[in-house]
């Protein structure tokens, strides 16, 4: 198994698990979002800024698999695996790992375009940016 390019660590909170003390299924994706912004501030791609510019990051689909359940307090790290290119858009393949057994909890592909001035655009920051890891 390949190395992440990038992860980060972070702690389930009580009120994100539902009646049975597992981790709704909608936050998974929350912790993904998580994870790709850390990402992009890693490569001085603030995400507030950019909009200010007048460019977005939009996520236009994600496909999340659940393996796993993580409850209250478990500790983990989301990854971003590897990135993909395919015309405009860029995939994002990311995973959940329970720290207390390295197990996979989920996986994802987020699928992003860039959107420049209001109009889908070709995503130059993100070539300029991402070029090393494609």
């Amino acid at each position: 198994m390949n190395s992440p390019i990038f992860e980060t660590v972070m702690k389930v909170r009580d009120y994100e698990c539902d009646a049975q003390g597992h981790v709704n299924n909608a936050n998974y994706q929350h912790y993904y979002e998580v994870a790709r912004h850390e990402f992009l501030e890693k490569h001085d791609l603030n995400f507030y800024k950019l909009h200010n510019e007048g460019i977005d990051i939009v996520i236009i689909s994600i496909y999340i698999r659940y393996i796993n359940s993580l409850q209250g307090g478990n500790e983990f790290i989301c990854t971003v695996d590897s990135l993909e290119k395919e015309g405009i858009r860029y995939f994002f393949n990311q995973k959940i790992i329970r720290k207390s057994d390295n197990k996979i909890c989920s996986e994802a592909k987020a699928e992003v375009v860039s959107v420049v001035k209001g109009h889908v655009s070709l995503p130059v920051i993100l070539d300029e940016t991402f070029s090393c890891y494609l």
